[in-house]
């Protein structure tokens, strides 16, 4: 039976929505397959492993919490991937095969935690670091799509420095290029923490410095008039891509918010995430936008560099037929599971496809040359003279 390290939460505002996201995935999980060991890091980035860590009344009280489960470290231990317990005496508690990342946010989506995990490594489902850091910064993202000529709205992005030091250029640079109304976005936050939308400068000036809270990356983007939101999920890596049915998103909002994704579609929050989210399944567009929307999200994907599950989101202009790019998401509230149920594709199934796609990434890449087995330091002479000196 394979081992799989589902690890979630960390240093993020979006730290309840990954325990969210994990739990359910848990919950989905083969049992006949795999042995599910979940791996928590708290908001203080300590590591936590045990049973009780499946159930979400669990991260209710963080000292109950504590009390049934063990404080971790994870290393590569010969080959082997342990979780071993902090303290006096140390043991091994556990051990994974691979790891399953379901985290959402800074410090752990944005290839942080990947990096880690290439460094122990451990085999580990999901994008690379490269992609992962990609996929979380808005700003980047519009750049390189930009450069594939993929369509994306017109924009402006600043550091928090840029604005404290000279606000008035800054507000002035926003009004040359854009119109009201326009969206304020944090540039690498997701799950619509920190967006805003301003109507008149003084709305900007308060969205900037709501934005400004959580970022010291700040991007204003053009609001789509006739506006119609589309959301399509994407699994596969580079070689190949599927892609799920379109949902149009459902919101009174100028964009969907934090309290439509998470909270006003479901009473029982914390079981239902963004499964609970108001939706329209199919979309209601068009064949031809469903086709172009198809075609830019699978470009897209490729051209970033995406393994596993990700989800796109685009803006449709219903007026002028036009799609924009909104952002990509690499590890998407619920997994987006709720995307591939209308394709007839289990929540339990996308979880084994996304095993097996990481199964496949981690053998092409140990397929690489990465180091020599020669040491050029073994007959290296070019600290002669200095050995004194270094003590």
């Amino acid at each position: 039976m394979i081992k799989v390290g589902i690890i979630f939460g960390g240093e993020s505002v979006e730290h309840e929505v990954s325990i969210i996201s994990a739990v359910q995935a848990m919950n989905k999980l083969d049992n006949d397959k795999y042995e599910i060991i979940p791996i928590y890091i708290s908001k203080e980035n300590e590591w936590y492993t045990g049973a009780a860590l499946r159930e979400i009344d669990t991260f209710k009280d963080m000292e109950l919490l504590k009390r049934y489960t063990k404080n971790v470290v994870l290393y590569n231990k010969k080959g082997r991937f342990v979780l071993q317990s902090k303290g006096i005496f140390k043991r091994v508690v556990n051990d994974v095969d691979i790891i399953f990342p379901v985290v959402h946010g800074t410090n752990v989506e944005d290839g942080t935690l990947q990096g880690y995990l290439k460094t122990v490594g451990v085999p580990f489902v999901g994008s690379d670091v490269t992609s992962s850091a990609i996929a979380q910064d808005k700003v980047i993202q519009k750049i390189i799509f930009e450069n594939l000529q993929l369509p994306v709205a017109d924009y402006v992005w600043f550091y928090d420095n840029e604005y404290n030091d000279d606000s008035d250029a800054i507000l002035d640079k926003i009004e040359k290029k854009l119109n009201y109304p326009v969206i304020v976005k944090p540039a690498t936050l997701g799950s619509s923490v920190g967006i805003s939308s301003a109507k008149t400068r003084k709305d900007l000036i308060k969205s900037i410095e709501s934005a400004i809270e959580y970022d010291n990356k700040i991007i204003v983007e053009q609001t789509i008039e006739n506006l119609t939101e589309v959301n399509i999920s994407l699994l596969g890596n580079y070689e190949a891509v599927s892609l799920s049915e379109i949902e149009q998103v459902v919101t009174e909002n100028s964009f969907l918010t934090y309290d439509d994704k998470y909270i006003n579609g479901s009473k029982k929050v914390g079981k239902s995430g963004m499964a609970s989210a108001n939706r329209k399944i199919p979309a209601d567009i068009s064949d031809k936008l469903k086709k172009e929307v198809r075609e830019i999200a699978t470009s897209s994907f490729k051209a970033i560099g995406l393994s596993g599950v990700a989800r796109m989101d685009f803006l449709v202009d219903q007026k002028k037929k036009k799609v924009y790019i909104n952002e990509i998401n690499s590890c998407p509230g619920s997994l987006a599971f709720y995307l591939w149920d209308k394709t007839g594709k289990s929540f339990t199934t996308l979880l084994d496809d996304m095993i097996n796609i990481g199964v496949k990434d981690y053998k092409k890449r140990i397929s690489k040359t990465h180091s020599f087995k020669t040491n050029i330091l073994s007959g290296y002479n070019g600290l002669k003279g200095y050995k004194g000196k270094l003590k």
